[in-house]
């Protein structure tokens, strides 16, 4: 990607469907794909980001590397992933860049799942939910630390500690 294309602001729409089933007790939500997840298609998709490591660490399995591992892992887990965002104008993979929000629907999350408790990764998608979202679903949302290797001052350890709670509820 050229340079002038990481600075150009165009509208996404997002091309990632959720991952879920009817055991999933959890649901954790990010902001919008970044443009490595985009191009890889699937969550989490930059190398640096730490979201597999860090579930896989908590779970004690094996680090998920193929998108069919990933999604075997999650509904394994009892974990239903998506974003908070369905498509915005975003320069690039820089969530301080995106407005023109248009929010996901969780509703069929919600109604097709046992959802005991929303989980954010990282500040903007909590803002992004609780201001489009939350009265929506009539459901608070915790707010974890991001795992994007944009939040450089969490050390996995110190990551690994914040996410350790939200798994709790996967065993319910």
């Amino acid at each position: 990607m050229s340079q002038s294309k990481k600075t150009e602001a165009s509208c996404v729409v997002h091309p990632i469907s959720p991952v879920f089933d009817e055991n999933s007790r959890i649901l954790i939500l990010g902001s919008f794909p970044s443009v490595k997840s985009r191009e890889s298609g699937f969550f989490y998709g930059h190398p640096q980001n730490r979201f597999w490591k860090v579930l896989s660490h908590l779970t004690e399995e094996k680090l998920p590397v193929t998108i069919e591992e990933k999604k075997e892992f999650l509904l394994r887990n009892r974990i239903a992933l998506w974003d908070v965002i369905a498509s915005c104008t975003i320069i690039g993979s820089s969530d301080s860049s995106i407005r023109d929000v248009v929010p996901n629907d969780l509703s069929v999350i919600l109604a097709g799942a046992r959802i005991s408790q929303i989980f954010c990764n990282g500040n903007t998608s909590y803002q992004l939910y609780v201001k489009y979202l939350q009265k929506e679903t009539n459901r608070t949302a915790v707010r974890l630390p991001s795992t994007s290797p944009a939040n450089a001052a969490w050390q996995m350890e110190r990551l690994c500690n914040s996410w350790k709670e939200c798994l709790s509820f996967c065993r319910e």
